[in-house]
Protein backbone atom coordinates (compact mmCIF):
# COMPACT_ATOMS: atom_id res chain seq x y z
CA UNK A 1 0.00 0.00 0.00
CA UNK A 2 1.10 3.55 -0.56
CA UNK A 3 1.97 5.94 2.25
CA UNK A 4 -0.84 8.41 1.46
CA UNK A 5 -4.50 7.65 0.92
CA UNK A 6 -7.95 9.17 1.31
CA UNK A 7 -10.22 7.43 3.80
CA UNK A 8 -13.99 7.17 3.85
CA UNK A 9 -15.83 10.49 3.70
CA UNK A 10 -19.40 9.45 4.56
CA UNK A 11 -20.22 7.49 7.75
CA UNK A 12 -23.08 5.74 5.90
CA UNK A 13 -20.50 3.95 3.76
CA UNK A 14 -19.60 1.66 6.67
CA UNK A 15 -23.19 0.39 6.81
CA UNK A 16 -23.74 0.29 3.04
CA UNK A 17 -20.53 -1.46 2.03
CA UNK A 18 -19.25 -3.30 5.12
CA UNK A 19 -22.50 -3.88 7.05
CA UNK A 20 -20.77 -2.38 10.10
CA UNK A 21 -21.55 0.57 12.33
CA UNK A 22 -19.26 3.57 11.75
CA UNK A 23 -16.53 4.04 14.35
CA UNK A 24 -17.35 6.40 17.24
CA UNK A 25 -14.90 8.96 15.84
CA UNK A 26 -14.00 9.35 12.19
CA UNK A 27 -10.25 9.75 12.40
CA UNK A 28 -8.56 11.59 9.58
CA UNK A 29 -9.70 11.45 5.98
CA UNK A 30 -6.31 12.40 4.48
CA UNK A 31 -4.09 9.59 5.79
CA UNK A 32 -0.33 9.27 6.25
CA UNK A 33 1.64 6.79 8.41
CA UNK A 34 0.98 7.28 12.16
CA UNK A 35 -2.31 9.12 11.56
CA UNK A 36 -5.47 7.77 13.21
CA UNK A 37 -7.94 6.42 10.67
CA UNK A 38 -10.58 3.76 10.23
CA UNK A 39 -10.19 0.08 9.50
CA UNK A 40 -12.55 -2.87 9.19
CA UNK A 41 -11.95 -6.20 10.90
CA UNK A 42 -13.86 -9.36 11.61
CA UNK A 43 -15.73 -8.95 14.89
CA UNK A 44 -13.91 -10.97 17.60
CA UNK A 45 -17.19 -12.68 18.59
CA UNK A 46 -18.56 -13.21 15.07
CA UNK A 47 -18.46 -17.00 15.45
CA UNK A 48 -20.51 -17.31 18.67
CA UNK A 49 -23.72 -17.94 16.74
CA UNK A 50 -25.55 -14.86 18.04
CA UNK A 51 -27.29 -12.91 15.28
CA UNK A 52 -26.95 -9.75 17.38
CA UNK A 53 -23.16 -9.86 16.92
CA UNK A 54 -22.17 -8.25 13.62
CA UNK A 55 -19.77 -10.05 11.30
CA UNK A 56 -17.50 -6.99 11.03
CA UNK A 57 -16.67 -3.90 13.00
CA UNK A 58 -15.22 -0.53 12.06
CA UNK A 59 -12.63 0.90 14.43
CA UNK A 60 -10.09 3.70 14.60
CA UNK A 61 -6.42 2.81 14.70
CA UNK A 62 -2.98 4.00 13.73
CA UNK A 63 -1.93 3.63 10.09
CA UNK A 64 1.21 1.50 10.28
CA UNK A 65 1.80 -1.68 12.22
CA UNK A 66 3.31 -1.17 15.68
CA UNK A 67 4.71 -4.46 17.01
CA UNK A 68 4.20 -5.31 20.68
CA UNK A 69 7.92 -4.88 21.35
CA UNK A 70 8.13 -1.34 19.92
CA UNK A 71 9.08 1.37 22.39
CA UNK A 72 7.70 4.19 20.26
CA UNK A 73 4.55 4.47 18.14
CA UNK A 74 6.59 6.33 15.52
CA UNK A 75 7.83 2.95 14.27
CA UNK A 76 4.54 2.95 12.34
CA UNK A 77 6.15 5.39 9.88
CA UNK A 78 8.29 2.49 8.66
CA UNK A 79 5.88 -0.43 9.01
CA UNK A 80 2.90 0.51 6.84
CA UNK A 81 4.08 -1.77 4.03
CA UNK A 82 5.23 -5.39 4.07
CA UNK A 83 6.73 -7.54 1.33
CA UNK A 84 5.11 -10.90 0.69
CA UNK A 85 8.56 -12.51 0.51
CA UNK A 86 9.51 -11.51 4.07
CA UNK A 87 6.28 -10.79 5.98
CA UNK A 88 6.48 -14.14 7.80
CA UNK A 89 10.09 -13.63 8.91
CA UNK A 90 10.66 -9.91 9.58
CA UNK A 91 10.35 -9.09 13.31
CA UNK A 92 7.99 -6.17 12.65
CA UNK A 93 5.39 -8.33 10.90
CA UNK A 94 5.86 -12.01 11.72
CA UNK A 95 3.80 -12.22 14.95
CA UNK A 96 0.80 -10.41 13.43
CA UNK A 97 1.13 -12.52 10.28
CA UNK A 98 1.33 -15.78 12.23
CA UNK A 99 -1.78 -14.83 14.26
CA UNK A 100 -3.68 -13.90 11.06
CA UNK A 101 -4.34 -10.35 12.24
CA UNK A 102 -5.74 -8.94 9.03
CA UNK A 103 -7.95 -5.95 8.36
CA UNK A 104 -9.31 -3.85 5.52
CA UNK A 105 -8.16 -0.29 5.11
CA UNK A 106 -11.06 1.43 3.30
CA UNK A 107 -9.61 3.89 0.82
CA UNK A 108 -11.51 6.14 -1.55
CA UNK A 109 -8.26 6.97 -3.36
CA UNK A 110 -4.52 6.46 -3.10
CA UNK A 111 -1.81 8.96 -3.96
CA UNK A 112 1.39 7.94 -5.74
CA UNK A 113 4.25 10.15 -6.89
CA UNK A 114 4.53 10.92 -10.61
CA UNK A 115 8.22 11.39 -11.39
CA UNK A 116 7.93 12.26 -15.11
CA UNK A 117 8.83 15.91 -14.47
CA UNK A 118 11.83 14.94 -12.35
CA UNK A 119 9.96 15.90 -9.17
CA UNK A 120 7.54 13.86 -7.09
CA UNK A 121 4.08 15.19 -7.87
CA UNK A 122 1.28 13.54 -5.90
CA UNK A 123 -1.16 11.88 -8.28
CA UNK A 124 -4.62 10.81 -7.10
CA UNK A 125 -5.71 7.33 -8.19
CA UNK A 126 -9.35 6.37 -7.70
CA UNK A 127 -12.27 4.74 -9.47
CA UNK A 128 -13.72 6.77 -12.33
CA UNK A 129 -17.01 7.14 -10.40
CA UNK A 130 -15.12 8.10 -7.19
CA UNK A 131 -16.99 5.40 -5.23
CA UNK A 132 -15.81 2.71 -2.84
CA UNK A 133 -16.92 -0.70 -4.07
CA UNK A 134 -16.37 -3.85 -2.01
CA UNK A 135 -18.56 -6.90 -1.80
CA UNK A 136 -18.82 -8.98 1.37
CA UNK A 137 -20.16 -12.47 1.76
CA UNK A 138 -21.58 -14.07 4.88
CA UNK A 139 -18.33 -15.81 5.86
CA UNK A 140 -16.62 -12.48 6.38
CA UNK A 141 -14.19 -12.60 3.50
CA UNK A 142 -13.99 -9.57 1.29
CA UNK A 143 -13.26 -9.22 -2.38
CA UNK A 144 -13.07 -6.28 -4.73
CA UNK A 145 -15.78 -6.00 -7.34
Amino acid sequence: MCSHYQGIKRPETYREIFKAEPPSSQGKEDMWPCYQGSFIRRHPHADVGDEAVPAHEALIGQFGLVPHWAEDLKLGRHTFNARSETVATKPSFRDAWRQARHCIIPAMAIYEPDWRSGKAIATRISRADDQLRISANVTGHFGAS
